[in-house]
Order: structure tokens, then C-alpha cells, then sequence
């Protein structure tokens, strides 16, 4: 088969997203999806996976490397960074007085934390001698009270440099008022310190109140910047090397892309990059079928993600803890660190394919949140693993086809898989083989279910109204049994679920997010001041963006955090018309009103201040389609085979069905129980589910009976 000519094609698009057991790989041109590449993450250098990936797909699609004129990359490098303490060594600079505040952090004890009487707390974000202070002092007003010392910002600067750190942190107190102060103290820096120094200030990072989590978000920012900035050069200079001349575009936790070299200079807003890109495209998923509300339900090797997306918008929050520790996913405030960057909200449990079961001294079988990754991986993979996990449990119970996944790449050993849970999980337990694996099943689903409650139940949604959205290697597996739990009657498994977040990459556009606290009541608001804000905001990420406000493809979202006088915390509601008037201001109030009511069911009203001005400005860049046609004759009428498969309503193995999912046809329906698998998943269709083909090929699955056994 000829090579394609770019000319002819006007491009292919690279999805790549890097998690940490797989890395998968989308290629699309003018006609779809044109291959998909699941392999095994390389984590001491993420580009080699990249790189197999990569040069697989374009092999098996006979595409030249020159022919891709896009590349979006979802990583969890700026997370991994910040969770084993991998990135660079930082110095804080602060305000006189305030040195100690992030060695003294912020931490509460919760879950087990609370009962252990030799609790240590963690090690703060930065150690005390990294903290230095410069006399200087500014009101929330912007007011200066103490000019800045720029003698003793000289001379902290020579100790700082003397220290050898990599990158330096500045976040001095009201900053977001009056970021004069900061923006000195960096030049300062800048001059004294290495070229090759990275000096971060808060008042470009994120300016906004809450000295301390604006203080965390500043030095994550500058702890994991050099970081991303090293891994992204790299990336793009191999991916030249192999031909490919494609500037790489990363995925931001707020669910759109931007430039690599924004990438790392805002590494922060990367932090969710591969979870977002997963729940855009459970909303493109939901929406192509006429389903606006959705859970998003994505389980690959290390975790399992849930987010509810309701009338096509997934949920965004402005502040997230990355690390610490919560109940089924949801992250208590005072653990972690917090960062203040808009992410879309999610829950994630340590629950994926790789999560290790085991069981304790007093006989209690549990499973994760420990993974066994991609290196050595589940027993089964034969790397070297021994201990049991999910996937190795999938096998025994039938679910998984040995021979199948990662397209047939690697090959699963049952015999080793049994080994590990003989050995580690049925002896200790004292009972078959079967049924350990199958408690280890519904233990990860429970705990799966206990996610999608923080997202839906936990904030006041009801679940029973949803589609559950189901990708990644392992959801469609244990879709449905988690759906069952929430009485929920539709699943929905998409084209290439297995490679669900690498596909969500390629519905994206650029956008970046900018944010100024300026605090005003509604009586008081100069209508005049507010506009300027929006506006000098607009222009700051369009010089980001390398657009111009006026261009056609250009959007312009502009959102305001309000609440109520007296009150602490703010909820974020759009802000209409350009330029502002008083009438724009009075509907943002109104939507305040109905916010707060939805959000905590209390019909209040009174005085309003507006406290934040937030601007999302969006390139819509031209997009090839995502879509991915079966391409066999057959239908479903010709099943590849039968086999075992282990379900409880059985008590025991049955003679399934199994359909290749590229055979099937829009139309074709069968009755559960079933097996459906393709080279990137497998669908677990249950006894008492349907499951049809529809037109866009989605198998969908629908519940035969309620959860009280009664026919649907």
C-alpha cells in the first residue's frame, strides 16, 4: 500500500495519552480514525512509548510522518512530579513575617490518620531553609504600607543563589492588589540568579485571594515547570527526529489544550491533563446520541476516574488538592496540596486493572489503592509481577481474552495469574479459586461505585436520570455491575473506549484561562473598572493564545466568582455583554441567586460582592473526524465463539458468547450475558442487559430488569 501524501490527505492528527500502565495512541485523518496503538507506559522515559506507539500507528496505517499536522498530548508527568517528589529543588520568597507558612502547611488528620497515635504529619511542600522574606507590605486595596527593601531583596537574592536551587517562587502577600512588589523582586532574581534559573511569581501564575493555596499553586508551578519543560522539549525534538514537524499541543486540566511552551510555563494547569481529556470525550459520546447528561466513567491500569456532565458541560472546579487522602475519591481539604487552577471535577479512586488485591493479618481481603503499573504489572503479564490484581482476577473469571488485549501485543499467561491468587488471596481466605477473584471483582467495583456517589449523590444528583459513558482499557468490564448500583439502565461504551482519553484529545481546542480578584459589592460596582479588568485579562491569555480577540475563530467566556456579603467562599457564575452594563451585572447577580440555591437547596437573597473576574478565551482550531466504522462483513449473528465466563447470578462459569466488536453493525442486538471485545477493551455484557449496536457505533447496554427484579 502506497504511502499518503499530506497534500492529499490535509493531515492526520496524533492523540497521545500517557497514563501509568498504558500509553495509547489515536491516529485520525479526513475519513476518521484511521489506527489505534496500545502499549505498555515506559516511565523512566515516557517518550520511548510514545515513540513505539507512534511509529506503530503510522505503520499500521501506512501514513507518512510528515503527514501529521497535529499533536495533542495528555500527561500525568506534572502530577507524578508533585506525588513522589520528583520535581526541581525551589526556593519561596514572601513577605517579612510570613516565612513559615508553608513549612507549617495546613494538614488534618482524617480516615485512619485520626486514630493513629504515632501520626506523622507529611513533609512540608518546602523545606524552612528554602523560605526566605523581604520587608514589604500591600493592603487587599493595593495599598502600599511598607515600600519594598530592594537592598535586602539583593542580598536574599545572593543567598538564594547560593543555595544552588533550580527554580524560585514568588508570592508576596495581596499580590493579585498590587503585583508591582513581585514583579521587582523577580528581576532582581533574575539578574543575580543562573540563566538557567526559573523564577515563577504568583501574580502571573494565579492572582487571586487565599494567600496559601495561591502560595501552593505558585510553587507547585515553579517545582514542576522545569520539569515539563525538559520532558515536552524532548518529546518534540524525537518526534522530529522521526519526521514528524507538528508543534505538540498538551492537555490542561480545564478540558482544552494549549501550547507546549505555555505548557511549561504554566505546568499547574496540566496537573489533570488525562482524566479531562477522557470526560471530553464522554461528552462528545453523549451528545452525538442525544444524551446531555452523562457520568463519565473511565478505569485504566492504575486508577478509575467518574464525572458527571450534565446538559453537556462537565462540572468545573477552581481549586483541587493533588495527593492526599479522602474517602472513594473525593479529597478532604487540609490534605494534599492544593492548587487553584480551573479542573474539571472528578473523582478518581485507586481502583484500575493493575490494582493489587490482597489480604491482612486479621484475613481481610482488600484490593489497591497499590498498583502493580506497567512495571512488573499484574502476574499474568509475565514481567516479573507475582502479586494478584484485577486484571489477573478478569482473567481467571473469563472476562478478559488472552490473546487480545494491548491489540495482541502482549500475551496473558491464566496459568500465572491463577499462581498469584491461589498463593496470595483463595489459600489465605480458604476458598476456591473462582470465588476470590470474583470478591476481588466486586470489591473494585464497589469501590468504583463509591466515586461516582461523591459526583452524584454525595453533592445532591440523582443517578438514575444518566447514561453512564464507560472507556479506558478496564471500564466497559465493569460497567454495568457499577451502573447497577445506582439503578442506572443505560451504558454506553463508544467507539475505541479502550483509548477513550487519547480520543477526547483530538475534539479539543486551544484555550487558557486568566483570573484577577478585584472585590466589589453589586451596589458599588464601577461598571467602567469591571470592563477594563475583562478586557486586560482577554488580551493577556490572547497574547498566549497567538490570537487576536477579533479573529472569527476566536470565543470569549467571561465568569465572575460572587457570594454573599459577609460570606467566605464564592460560587462562579457567566458574566454576559461586552462592554458590561449595569443590567449584565444584575442577570450574573440573578444566576448567583439560582447557583447557590442548586448547589446547597437554600432559596437566599440579599447584598451580593463580586470577587474574582475569570476570562476563558478558546481558538477553535479545524478538527478531523474522530469517528471509527467497523470494518468486517460479518454481523452479530456469527459470534467468534463461546467460552467460560464467571457471573453470580450463576454461582459459577457459563458458556458465553463472544462477538469481535468489528464485526458488529449498526443494529445488531443481542441478550446479555455476552462478551464483546475488541484489541484496546472488552465489554461485559451481564445476564438481565441488552446490549444493540447504534449508528455510531456505540454498543449500547440497557438494563432488562430494575434492581428489585422487575422487568424494565
Amino acid at each position: 500500500m502506497p504511502l499518503v501524501d499530506r497534500d492529499i490527505t490535509d493531515g492526520y492528527a496524533l492523540g497521545i495519552d500517557v497514563g501509568g500502565t498504558f500509553t495509547d495512541i489515536v491516529l485520525a485523518g479526513p475519513l476518521g480514525q484511521v489506527a489505534v496503538t496500545k502499549c505498555l507506559s515506559s516511565h523512566d522515559d515516557p517518550t520511548e512509548g510514545i515513540l513505539r506507539g507512534v511509529r506503530s500507528a503510522l505503520s499500521e496505517a501506512a501514513v507518512t510522518p510528515a503527514a501529521v499536522t497535529r499533536v495533542v498530548h495528555a500527561t500525568t508527568l506534572a502530577t507524578n512530579a508533585i506525588l513522589e517528589r520528583q520535581g526541581v529543588r525551589v526556593a519561596y520568597v514572601t513577605t517579612r513575617g510570613f516565612r513559615s507558612m508553608l513549612p507549617l502547611g495546613r494538614y488534618a488528620r482524617v480516615e485512619e490518620d485520626r486514630y493513629d497515635i504515632h501520626f506523622d504529619p507529611p513533609a512540608p511542600p518546602v523545606a524552612l531553609a528554602d523560605c526566605f522574606e523581604v520587608p514589604e507590605r500591600v493592603d487587599h486595596h493595593g495599598t502600599v504600607l511598607v515600600r519594598l527593601d530592594e537592598d535586602a531583596v539583593h542580598e536574599v537574592a545572593a543567598r538564594i543563589a547560593a543555595t544552588g536551587v533550580d527554580a524560585v517562587a514568588v508570592c508576596l502577600l495581596h499580590s493579585y492588589a498590587h503585583p508591582e512588589h513581585e514583579r521587582r523582586v523577580a528581576e532582581i532574581l533574575r539578574e543575580t540568579l543562573s540563566p538557567d534559573a526559573t523564577v515563577v511569581v504568583s501574580s502571573d501564575i494565579w492572582p487571586e485571594l487565599r494567600e496559601y493555596e495561591r502560595a501552593t499553586t505558585t510553587l507547585m508551578s515553579a517545582y514542576v515547570g522545569p520539569v515539563m519543560t525538559r520532558y515536552l522539549r524532548r518529546l518534540e525534538s524525537r518526534l522530529a527526529e522521526s519526521g514528524i514537524q507538528a508543534t505538540v499541543q498538551v492537555m490542561e486540566s480545564g478540558g482544552g489544550v494549549m501550547s507546549a511552551e505555555l505548557a511549561g510555563r504554566r505546568a499547574v494547569a496540566t496537573i489533570e491533563s488525562g482524566p479531562a481529556a477522557g470526560v471530553i470525550s464522554a461528552r462528545a459520546t453523549g451528545l452525538a446520541v442525544g444524551r446531555p447528561d452523562v457520568i463519565s466513567f473511565d478505569m485504566g491500569g492504575t486508577t478509575a476516574k467518574a464525572c458527571v456532565i450534565r446538559d453537556g458541560r462537565p462540572d468545573v472546579t477552581r481549586e483541587f488538592h493533588v495527593g492526599g487522602k479522602g474517602s472513594f475519591g473525593g479529597r478532604r481539604a487540609g490534605t494534599g496540596v492544593p492548587v487553584k487552577t480551573p479542573a474539571i471535577d472528578l473523582a478518581e479512586v485507586g481502583a484500575g486493572g493493575g490494582s493489587i488485591a490482597w489480604v491482612d493479618d486479621v484475613g481481610t481481603l482488600h484490593v489497591g489503592p497499590r498498583s502493580a503499573g506497567s512495571q512488573p504489572g499484574p502476574a499474568c503479564y509475565d514481567l516479573g509481577g507475582t502479586e494478584p490484581t484485577v486484571t489477573d482476577c478478569n482473567l481467571v473469571l473469563g472476562y478478559l481474552d488472552p490473546d487480545t488485549i494491548a491489540g495482541g501485543t502482549l500475551a496473558l499467561r491464566r496459568d500465572l495469574a491463577e499462581r498469584a491468587i491461589d498463593t496470595r488471596l483463595a489459600g489465605p481466605l480458604g476458598v476456591d479459586r473462582a470465588v476470590a477473584a470474583h470478591a476481588v471483582h466486586e470489591i473494585a467495583n464497589a469501590t468504583m461505585g463509591g466515586a461516582v456517589h461523591v459526583v452524584t449523590v454525595q453533592r445532591g444528583i440523582d443517578p438514575r436520570g444518566f447514561a453512564v459513558v464507560a472507556f479506558g482499557g478496564a471500564g466497559p468490564m465493569h460497567a454495568a455491575r457499577v451502573a447497577e448500583r445506582f439503578d442506572i439502565d443505560t451504558v454506553i461504551v463508544p467507539p475505541s473506549c479502550g483509548v477513550g482519553s487519547a480520543v477526547g484529545l483530538l475534539v479539543t481546542d486551544l484555550s487558557t484561562d486568566r483570573v484577577l480578584t478585584r472585590p466589589v459589592t453589586h451596589a458599588d460596582a464601577d461598571l467602567d473598572a469591571l470592563e477594563r479588568t475583562f478586557t486586560e485579562l482577554s488580551g493577556s491569555a490572547a497574547l498566549d493564545l497567538g490570537v487576536q480577540l477579533a479573529d472569527p475563530d476566536v470565543e470569549v467566556h467571561r465568569s465572575a466568582d460572587v457570594r454573599f456579603t459577609g460570606q467566605a467562599h464564592e460560587l462562579t457564575v457567566s458574566v454576559s455583554g461586552s462592554p458590561l452594563t449595569k443590567a449584565d451585572l444584575d442577570e450574573a447577580a440573578e444566576r448567583f441567586y439560582a447557583e447557590y440555591h442548586r448547589a446547597y437547596g437554600i432559596e437566599l437573597r440579599g447584598p451580593v460582592e463580586f470577587v474574582s473576574c475569570r476570562v476563558r478565551v478558546t481558538r477553535v482550531v479545524p478538527k478531523v473526524p474522530v469517528s471509527r466504522k467497523p470494518g468486517g462483513a460479518e454481523t452479530a449473528s456469527g459470534g467468534l465463539a463461546h467460552r467460560p465466563v464467571w457471573f453470580r447470578e450463576y454461582d459459577g462459569h457459563r458458556a458465553t458468547p463472544v462477538y469481535d466488536r468489528a464485526r458488529l453493525r449498526d443494529g445488531d442486538a443481542f441478550d446479555g450475558p455476552a462478551i464483546v471485545q475488541d484489541a484496546e477493551s472488552t465489554v461485559v455484557v451481564p445476564p438481565a442487559w441488552h446490549a444493540r449496536v447504534d449508528a455510531e457505533g456505540n454498543v449500547v447496554l440497557s438494563r432488562t430488569q430494575s434492581r428489585a427484579g422487575g422487568t424494565r
